[in-house]
């Protein structure tokens, strides 16, 4: 059972979001929030394992309430911002202060409940084509990053290359020619090597250090 806090502001957007994850067997509303203030305090009571994170509220935002649940909350959820518009600064700074993936608050019920479960599973980027978007229109270089790529080997740097762009665990392990095991032990050996979280922020960071140049 996936555990789910739901976050935002319009309580209508919240009943629709609850109607949509309760009525599925494998996952469960076990809260809600108005706020990202609330949130916090949600999240340390409830101990959910994904957060649909409103990006816009009013006293605090979905920003800073995604650095306050990973920085607080000791082995914190996965973090789904929902947004109205896809591109979007707000969206972009969420994704860089931690949060997993983003949906559209227009996104059909399958789409919600197929990020729910992919966000969990932490092998795949959630909507590849749509961070890489947003990476490449708002990402800025960062020269603290800059070179921070040069630290991977041949093969990590080929490997996040195609996690970039969008492939799971298994589909590089087929591109490669290798064990899904060895993927994972490459994967684990970047991330950490690069500072990053997930996929997401490995994602965010290949942009910002200019690994990835924006097309």
């Amino acid at each position: 059972m996936i555990s789910v806090l739901i976050v935002d502001d319009e309580r209508l957007i919240r009943a629709g979001l609850r109607a949509i994850v309760a009525a599925e067997p494998d996952l469960e509303v076990v809260g809600e929030a108005a706020d990202g203030a609330e949130a916090l305090v949600e999240a340390l009571r409830l101990r959910p394992q994904v957060v649909l994170m409103d990006v816009r509220m009013p006293r605090v935002d979905g920003i800073q309430a995604t650095r306050d649940l990973l920085a607080k909350v000791p082995d914190p959820p996965r973090i789904l911002v929902v947004t109205t518009f896809e591109n979007d600064d707000y969206v972009y700074d969420a994704l860089r202060a931690g949060a997993n993936g983003f949906l559209l608050k227009r996104s059909r019920p399958e789409e919600i409940l197929q990020a729910v479960r992919m966000v969990v599973q932490g092998d795949i980027l959630l909507f590849p084509a749509a961070i890489r978007a947003l990476a490449a229109e708002h990402a800025q270089p960062a020269p603290e990053r800059a070179g921070w790529h040069d630290r991977l080997t041949e093969r990590e740097a080929e490997v996040l290359r195609l996690m970039a762009s969008g492939l799971s665990n298994s589909e590089i392990a087929g591109s490669l020619v290798v064990s899904p095991q060895t993927v994972k032990t490459h994967v684990g050996n970047l991330l950490a090597k690069l500072g990053a979280r997930d996929r997401t922020q490995a994602v965010i960071f290949a942009y910002e250090s200019g690994f990835i140049q924006p097309r």
